[in-house]
């Protein structure tokens, strides 16, 4: 899960201007104000990295798939 973390902490920092995702337990630390075109960029960021990642991902043959049945 390291990886998905970094990546999110990534776009949050990139498209909302929140420099981490962890819980502090201060109202002022964990509410931000965002724009609506700072979270639709923020999801296309996302969308497009969960795609790329989808995309290297080794595919299951369909022998492997067979032999899973």
């Amino acid at each position: 899960m390291k990886q998905i973390d970094t990546l999110l902490t990534r776009i949050a920092l990139d498209h909302l201007f929140i420099d981490t995702l962890k819980t502090r337990n201060s109202d002022r630390l964990d509410f931000h104000e965002v724009s609506v075109w700072g979270i639709k960029s923020a999801l296309e960021a996302a969308f497009k990295a969960g795609a790329e990642l989808g995309s290297a991902t080794p595919k299951a043959t369909e022998q492997e798939i067979a032999r899973a049945d």
